[in-house]
């Protein structure tokens, strides 16, 4: 062999030993980045502790709470006059007692509960469960009885049973609904309202007139509410008999069967027939149907609130159909007469108000946006404004609770104006005096206040400091910390560093945006990284995330996609009424703020590849994708937008389509269809009739193939809208098409 020859023989053994070296180093990086990728889907799981569920005790200000669950349970008790915390049981005496009940001695070395009961006004009487078997234990003996088992058919009785399966829809299923004295459930059978006994079982038919499509109960999780005294019931009847239906086809069948169902209350087609409500109080004893006068317009919708304390009046709120109008209304508990209390109105819409009655069932403190922010207001139930309790350009959450006795509202609300969404714990006096803001840290705060009203716990985070829980007086004053997370599993196995939140100029160059940044646990600044933002709302979205831990799944997502070698983000929506007025009857117009937020972050941070953006998002966030896509086809490359509309299906931001044809118009997605540049992938499951996504995803895809735009289509035979119905295996099947698509078309 020539010297030429092997020289270029030696070369490409070269070359081969080099390139498969780099293929293997570039498979080996890819492992643990996927690895990386499945620890950060499991995100919480490696944050241990900074939880705690408290159980408040007879006085009112004493709880206990379990940790260290399963293998070293301890039940604290927390005294608050004594500033103490210490266990409640003497954890070796009851393993000790127990063991000869048992047969054998409980696992692991902590307590073999985690939960009980007090049986006495004395709390020196608990029952437990282990193992099945339920027993009492005497606290000053700690003597141990075993209770004897309750037959199935007697504890059938005393636990709530499923009255409707809502699936495919994305509602809870609505529930028996217990008296106030323990005697009945309240129930729905055969479109009717029955009545079935905690004490023997046996069931009674209160109402014969409903039918399939006129019937009791309606579709909302309270639907049926108990007078005080337990012997009337207010409940809606509702009437979809002229409301379309849409087809759901049960592909897994043996043989295919099909269904129609009516589209949810607030997936009703626009501008089309929807449900009809009418209001009703039924009493137990006589079988007595009161009819209430809610009004003879039609398309109203009513939200019952609850009962006076002396069952006297039943209130209830009524809307109309575009949610530009809300009125409070007192209607009489024994003839169904209604009045008027107080009425909500705004030339846009009114995102429902908030109403907490107090005590004396004379007052009660109404939320409102009215001058542009919601802040509280304390009215009389005749209607008269009392006095305004809060006011800034801020917005209140809500009412925690209200301590009369002394006259403090306790609230949670977004008064720091450094750090706009952060939430703390207020209270300001009837009068609206004093207010003052009772939490300290930065990030967001979860109370739970003392039945006592004297103390509260304080859970807070932020999306750089891990929970801490404390103790505090009503006043704001620190007792203790009870539990801090710890998260040397994050840093140690995740690599974890903290998130980046930012602040951004929204399109019209004035309004500030706020939101959070991730990156890769291997962070490198002189590489280019593809992004991809999470997008779900629009103007009012509220999606960021703002605690240490995400709750939303695609939030956990966005998280560990990053870990993939992308930079992820998410950008929240408007503050402010006044802000998202601006949006109204034109919802479709938001995604510049999401364009003008990419590029700012892209400005001033070279590691970002603004020329590989991808964007994904689910429902309405699917919805937002598609827009963004279209809309802006040179900036976004790669879309994956889950259970999308193709068009806006929101009365409420948009009114009726006879009065807004052109917004509309506007906000259909299915006239910029030949506007797609990029990858898309659609993912919708086939009994979605929620948007309705599932016909409203055809729509899409026909206006695609029209087009002659080429699409990605993902199908998941008979899944709803709410992916928490979703089998396991669909739904990790979608998760991980995400992280492929991504990956395949975006190349980190």
């Amino acid at each position: 062999m020539s010297s030429s020859k092997l020289a270029l023989l030696g070369f490409l053994v070269v070359v081969l030993v080099v390139s498969g070296s780099l293929v293997r180093a570039q498979e080996a990086e890819q492992s643990e980045r996927e690895a990386m990728y499945y620890r950060y889907m499991e995100f919480a799981s490696y944050v241990r502790g900074g939880s705690i569920e408290p159980h408040w005790m007879a006085d009112g200000s004493s709880f206990w709470y379990a940790e260290g669950a399963p293998a070293s349970i301890v039940i604290y008790k927390v005294d608050p006059r004594a500033n103490t915390k210490t266990p409640l049981f003497d954890t070796a005496r009851l393993r000790l007692a127990l063991t000869p009940l048992l047969r054998h001695e409980a696992p692991y070395q902590g307590l073999p509960f985690d939960r009980f009961t007090f049986l006495d006004e004395g709390e020196q009487a608990v029952k437990f469960t282990v193992e099945d078997k339920e027993f009492i234990l005497q606290l000053d003996n700690y003597k141990i009885t075993p209770i004897p088992p309750l037959a199935e058919a007697e504890k059938s009785r005393l636990v709530p049973q499923i009255v409707w399966k809502v699936f495919p829809r994305s509602a809870p299923d609505l529930m028996e609904v217990l008296s106030p004295d323990g005697r009945w459930f309240a129930g729905l059978k055969e479109y009717n309202l029955w009545l079935r006994s905690t004490y023997d079982g046996r069931s009674v038919q209160l109402t014969t007139d409903g039918i399939e499509d006129y019937k009791w109960g309606g579709y909302n999780q309270r639907w049926a509410w108990w007078s005080p005294d337990g012997f009337k019931l207010a409940l809606k009847k509702e009437d979809w008999r002229n409301v379309p239906k849409t087809l759901v086809v049960h592909w897994l069948k043996p043989v295919e069967e099909v269904e129609w169902e009516h589209y949810p209350p607030r997936a009703s087609r626009n501008g089309g027939p929807t449900y009809q409500t009418e209001l009703f109080i039924v009493d137990i004893l006589s079988k007595r149907q009161v009819h209430v006068d809610i009004g003879e317009e039609p398309d109203q919708f009513i939200d019952i609130l609850g009962w006076r304390p002396d069952g006297s009046e039943l209130l209830f709120l009524r809307r109309d159909r575009e949610f530009k109008k809300y009125d409070l209304m007192a209607a009489d508990g024994a003839t169904g007469s209604s009045r008027l209390v107080l009425t909500e109105t705004e030339n846009t819409w009114v995102r429902t108000p908030r109403f907490t009655l107090l005590g004396d069932g004379k007052r009660f403190i109404w939320m409102s946006e009215r001058d542009g922010w919601r802040h509280f207001y304390l009215y009389d139930l005749d209607g008269t404004l009392i006095q305004r309790l809060t006011e800034g350009a801020f917005p209140v959450v809500r009412v925690i609770a209200v301590d009369e006795q002394v006259g403090w509202v306790y609230f949670i609300a977004q008064g720091d104006q450094q750090r706009p969404y952060d939430t703390h714990l207020y209270r300001v006096n009837l009068e609206g005096k004093n207010f003052t803001r009772l939490t300290e840290a930065s990030g967001q705060h979860a109370v739970d206040l003392a039945p006592s009203r004297e103390f509260f716990l304080d859970t807070h985070s932020s999306v750089d400091r891990p929970p801490t829980v404390e103790f505090r007086r009503a006043d704001g004053t620190l007792l203790q910390t009870l539990s801090q997370a710890n998260i040397d599993a994050l840093r140690e196995e995740l690599k974890w560093s903290p998130p980046e939140e930012f602040v951004v100029k929204a399109a019209d160059g004035q309004t500030d945006l706020y939101g959070v940044l991730y990156k890769p646990y291997d962070f490198d600044p002189d590489k280019r990284y593809p992004v991809i933002e999470y997008i779900y709302g629009g103007a009012d979205s509220r999606h960021v995330q703002r605690t240490f831990t995400a709750r939303y799944w695609m939030v956990v997502q966005a998280q560990a996609l990053a870990q993939l070698g992308f930079i992820t983000f998410i950008v929240d929506g408007h503050l402010g009424k006044a802000a998202l007025d601006v949006f109204y009857g034109n919802v479709g117009r938001e995604i510049p703020d999401h364009v003008a937020t990419l590029k700012q972050l892209g400005a001033n941070r070279p590691y970002m590849d603004l020329s590989r953006v991808g964007i994904y998002g689910y429902s309405r966030g699917g919805t937002n994708t598609l827009r963004a896509m279209l809309l802006a086809s040179d900036v976004y490359h790669v879309g994956i937008a889950g259970s999308p509309s193709s068009q806006v299906w929101a009365e409420s931001k948009m009114g009726l389509p006879q009065n807004n044809k052109q917004g509309y118009e506007y906000s259909s997605n299915l006239r910029v269809a030949g506007n797609l540049k990029g990858k898309l992938l659609l993912i919708i499951g086939t009994s979605d009739i929620n948007g309705p996504s599932f016909a409203e995803s055809m729509k899409m895809v026909e206006a695609f193939i029209r087009a002659g735009r080429p699409y990605d289509l993902l199908v998941f035979p008979e899944q709803p809208h709410a992916t928490s119905k979703w089998t396991p295996v669909s739904f990790r099947y979608m998760q991980e098409a995400i992280r492929r698509y991504f990956q395949e078309h975006l190349k980190p």
